[in-house]
């Protein structure tokens, strides 16, 4: 594991496929709203999250919930100018990501905020871009989430559940990474109480 679960920055450019990993499950959604996060979206990914035609059988649902989401400001629509995605070092080191990561990655650097993806290719660049501290994934939101209590213990199994069931084709599985964090949450809670005695 190579992120640190025991922190997680609150304010995160978000790109289209960590979108749709969130708000497909109500359990990552709701403990993320108890934790205090919000996400910010480029125009780049609100486009692609509301806009262009997929064919997904949950789509209209979570278009739905996002733009309720953004209706409660915890989903902000942010700008991002032509002269930003000029950045020489981010377009030389594009790795064919399309425009949603590269707008939330250079959004991300002017604002000083997390990048949070799922995407491995992005996550590659961002970490060159904004250094790997500034760059976090739903599973380590979700670890994040386990450490802290905002999610429980008897909340695993479901959260599992609900996350296949959501699967969309061409997204990848990402139960095998909340098993991770959910064990490391589970080692660090111990360690933790053994200093504590």
């Amino acid at each position: 594991m190579t992120s640190d679960i025991t922190k997680l920055f609150l304010l995160n450019v978000v790109d289209s496929c960590s979108v749709w990993n969130i708000l497909s499950s109500s359990i990552i959604y709701q403990s993320s709203i108890q934790a205090g996060c919000y996400y910010a979206l480029t125009n780049y990914v609100s486009y692609e999250c509301l806009y262009k035609k997929r064919k997904w059988k949950s789509e209209g649902a979570i278009i739905s919930k996002l733009e309720k989401e953004i209706k409660a400001k915890r989903f902000t629509n942010c700008d991002i100018t032509i002269d930003d995605l000029q950045e020489i070092a981010i377009l030389e080191n594009r790795k064919n990501l399309g425009k949603g990561e590269l707008s939330s990655i250079v959004f991300a650097k002017k604002t000083g905020q997390a990048f949070l993806t799922d995407d491995k290719k992005a996550r590659a660049l961002a970490k060159e871009v904004l250094g790997s501290e500034l760059v976090q994934t739903t599973p380590h939101l979700v670890g994040f989430c386990f450490y802290k209590r905002y999610l429980l213990d008897s909340d695993f199994n479901a959260l599992i559940a609900e996350h296949k069931a959501s699967l969309i084709s061409g997204w990848g599985d990402l139960s095998r990474f909340f098993q991770d964090v959910y064990e490391e949450s589970l080692r660090i809670r111990l360690i933790e109480s053994r200093h504590e005695q």
